[in-house]
């Protein structure tokens, strides 16, 4: 996103005020908890709206499929998974996104068998854009996601993403669907696969609508409200989330499990080639939480009293050392180049390989120094998600 010099000026001169402010309020965990909210919040809000600006995109190609439609869907999906990653910070301690009913496995479940939704190269009647019988809406999208099992996945941003860009077969790119798949007269069933695109893209922007708003301030009866007032229950589910994506999730799921089958269906965003930059956002996601600080889409800086300062409280030596820790998995991961699928391939001595376990290494290390931050603030029992 690109902005002028006034708003950059804008959003330092808001920064500056907002860490001013963040020293002049109190790290404590009423403050600390508020703020996580606060920061949750417009975390949801960014992606959602990005998410919106998706959604234009689509219809516009579903309207008229042409390569040139088609890249800009790309390109808007691209967006607005930038925001979204940053979101899975507030995940795996059964909030609004996770917990019982919660709409994640809707939204971001992976890997997915592609030919669940449409026809692959062995398989060209596969699918349920395929099949006749079946009616594509909302409801029924619904009840086939992860029917019969977790890799058949019929709705989220991977099958947006799978249907904007198709299988890749290609080493060094994405996936090279053509637009013509979407066009009457030029591929079977092409007037169902718009439609389900359209359907899947709608219950998305859905299902984030949803979580955004439990996490809105001033609502009487949405997840926020009982989160703020749950004092140091709240505060650990905080260090869940955060241990749980750094070591279970990151460094575990998604990169150790690449890295020893080498296989690119093995990675977050095989379609897209989007893999570097969802490391990326979930490493800058646990650093907006420790230090409760997040830059918005617009460019403005949310800042105040931050999980870090808590913990510093009682053990300023832990508090640095998970800092540092976590800017340097931040800076780790930025370092990954793309395409994923070729830094996970050769020998241990390889230098993507390299790049991808020295990740994997400070996530784990980072895991291990949450778990000491949390116990310098007397919370000892932590269940954090492995691989």
């Amino acid at each position: 996103m690109k902005h002028g010099l006034q708003a950059f000026a804008f959003g330092v001169a808001l920064s500056v005020t907002s860490q001013l402010l963040a020293a002049a309020t109190p790290a404590t965990t009423s403050a600390v908890l508020a703020q996580y909210a606060d920061i949750a919040h417009a975390t949801y809000e960014d992606s959602l709206q990005t998410a919106k600006v998706m959604q234009q995109a689509i219809d516009a190609f579903i309207a008229r499929p042409s390569a040139e439609s088609q890249r800009a869907a790309q390109k808007a999906w691209r967006d607005a998974r930038e925001f979204y990653g940053q979101t899975e910070a507030f995940r795996f301690y059964g909030g609004p996104i996770d917990g019982e009913n919660g709409p994640e496995p809707r939204i971001n479940a992976w890997p997915m068998d592609e030919s669940y939704v449409d026809a692959v190269p062995e398989r060209p009647d596969a699918g349920l854009i395929n099949d006749p019988r079946f009616v594509i809406n909302r409801e029924n999208v619904i009840a086939q996601n992860e029917r019969g099992g977790e890799e058949n996945i019929a709705s989220g941003w991977h099958a947006i993403e799978f249907l904007l860009w198709g299988q890749d077969t290609n080493e060094n790119g994405p996936g090279n669907r053509s637009y013509t798949d979407f066009v009457d007269g030029q591929a079977p069933n092409a007037d169902r696969r718009r439609q389900y695109l359209k359907v899947i893209t709608d219950l998305l922007i859905q299902d984030l609508t949803t979580v955004a708003k439990e996490w809105k301030s001033g609502r009487k009866f949405n997840y926020r409200a009982q989160f703020e007032k749950g004092g140091a229950e709240s505060v650990r589910k905080i260090f869940v989330g955060l241990g749980s994506l750094s070591r279970g999730e990151l460094a575990g799921e998604r990169m150790e499990v690449a890295l020893a089958s080498q296989d690119q269906e093995d990675e977050h965003s095989c379609f897209s080639d989007n893999t570097h930059r969802d490391i990326v956002n979930d490493a800058l996601g646990i650093e907006n939480v420790w230090l409760a600080r997040y830059k918005r889409a617009d460019g403005t800086v949310i800042d105040g009293p931050s999980l870090r300062d808590l913990v510093a409280r009682q053990d300023a030596a832990v508090a640095e050392r998970t800092t540092q820790q976590i800017a340097k998995s931040v800076m780790l991961a930025r370092a990954i180049q793309p395409p994923f699928d070729r830094e996970i391939v050769g020998g241990r001595d390889a230098p993507g390989r390299q790049r991808v376990q020295a990740t994997v290494d400070s996530l784990i290390q980072q895991s291990k120094d949450l778990v000491d931050a949390a116990a310098a603030l007397g919370i000892t029992k932590l269940t954090l998600g492995q691989p």
